[in-house]
Formats: structure tokens, C-alpha cells, sequence
């Protein structure tokens, strides 16, 4: 039995929309009266986004001074989260098709996401995910989880998942951050690294995933394809 573990967002959901349109809301909130400020364009603010450039930074190439980037920094954190932006995620094109395969493939698929259980409830009625992944192959964190940091946190979900699920013969991970490669290294697990999320291939090369794909639907081709090598 082969399985496959998959993050949500940037495997399966782009979050590059709502990550801008927080980002467009903060510098507003945050800028004074009359202050002249430099808005970043969507594709120079998700390169910057991709290559880890901290939050601080971004409020500063945006025209902000040192005090009102802390200001916009906090702001970010406490909105980027929230309902009324979750709306505006959308899914990676190829998803659903690459999830539908893994199904129809028989492998066993389970989600693991720094997501709450509201966000990922959220986007499965939104996108009608919930088809692919039954409660019990769903590992997010509570909605009361006080959050420390991914790279720590997500190798305890994984920790969880590993001693609730049945043995199989192979795994992989799928995922688009450092968490995610750090989480199944930890326990031994394949990881692909894939780049239609939240982190650029330099970022992604430091953590030495052991392939670096371009989205799920390559991922799965590349799973699919070996599997049918592995039987003949």
C-alpha cells in the first residue's frame, strides 16, 4: 500500500491572492494621511513573499518607516487569517484532476496542513474537497492550538498521523515549505517539494527535499509512474 501525505495550501489551494489583498488592506491601514507610499505590484510582492523576505522588509520597500512596518507587520498577522480573506484563495490549477487520480489510483491519501479545523472546513465547502480526504485522513490543528512555528509544529502532526494510521509499504509527502520537507525527513518519509506555493526553488533547495516538482499534478504523475514501474 502506497500513501500520500499532501499540504493544502500551495499544493492544492494558491493563497497568493489573499496573502496581496491583506498586504493592500495593511499598507493602507497603516500609511498616515497624505504619506506618499510605494505599492508593490502582486508579482513583485510574491517574489518577495517566495523568497522569505520578512514582513518588516516588505512594509519598508512599500514607503513605511521602521515604526509603522512593526505596525503593518502586526496587522498582517492578526488579518491574514481571518474569514473575509479566505474567500479569496483559489486552487492550483491541476489539482483536483491530480487528487482525483490518487483516488482512482486506490493509493491512500491523507491532507496535513498548518491549516485550523475552520479554515480547512472552509475551503472543503468552498472547493468541495472534503470528498477526497474522510475526517480520519485529515491532520490540521485545532482551533484553539496555540501556534509556535511551522518547522516545529508540522513534525508533530506528522508524528500524529504516523502512530493513527495503519503501516504501509511506501510513503510520500507533498508540500511547498520548509515544514513540510522538515516534518517527513524527520520521520523518514520521501518529500517532493513543489513550486506553485509559498516558497521560490532556492528556499526549497536549502532543506534538500529529495525531488523539486513544479506543482501536485507532477507530483502525482512522477508517484504514478514509478508505482507502475515498481509492479511490472
Amino acid at each position: 500500500m502506497l500513501r500520500l501525505f499532501t499540504d493544502f495550501d500551495g499544493p492544492i489551494v494558491d493563497v497568493s491572492e489573499r496573502y496581496y489583498r491583506v498586504y493592500q488592506f495593511c499598507l493602507e491601514k497603516t500609511q498616515r494621511p497624505g504619506q506618499a507610499v510605494r505599492q508593490l505590484s502582486k508579482p513583485e510582492f510574491w517574489q518577495l513573499k517566495r523568497a522569505r523576505v520578512p514582513e518588516t522588509q516588505i512594509a519598508l520597500n512599500s514607503g513605511l518607516d521602521e515604526a509603522q512596518a512593526k505596525e503593518f507587520s502586526q496587522l498582517r498577522r492578526k488579518t491574514v487569517h481571518t474569514e473575509e480573506y479566505f474567500d479569496y484563495d483559489t486552487l492550483v490549477p491541476g489539482a483536483v484532476e491530480a487528487l482525483l487520480k490518487i483516488q482512482e489510483a486506490g493509493i491512500d491519501l491523507a491532507v496535513m496542513t498548518m491549516r485550523r479545523v475552520w479554515e480547512l472546513d472552509f475551503a472543503f465547502k468552498k472547493f468541495d474537497l472534503g470528498r477526497f480526504f474522510p475526517e480520519n485522513r485529515c491532520y490540521c490543528l485545532t482551533n484553539d492550538y496555540v501556534k509556535t512555528r511551522d518547522i516545529d509544529d508540522k513534525p508533530l502532526l506528522m508524528a500524529k498521523a504516523l502512530k493513527e494510521l495503519s503501516p504501509v509499504t511506501d510513503s510520500w509527502m507533498v508540500g511547498d515549505t520548509e515544514a513540510d520537507i522538515t516534518a517527513a525527513k524527520k520521520h523518514g518519509i520521501k518529500v517532493m517539494a513543489v513550486e506553485s506555493g509559498i516558497r521560490d526553488r532556492d528556499q526549497l533547495e536549502l532543506y534538500q527535499p529529495d525531488l523539486i516538482v513544479p506543482n501536485l499534478s507532477s507530483a502525482v504523475a512522477l508517484i504514478l509512474e514509478n508505482r507502475t514501474l515498481v509492479l511490472k
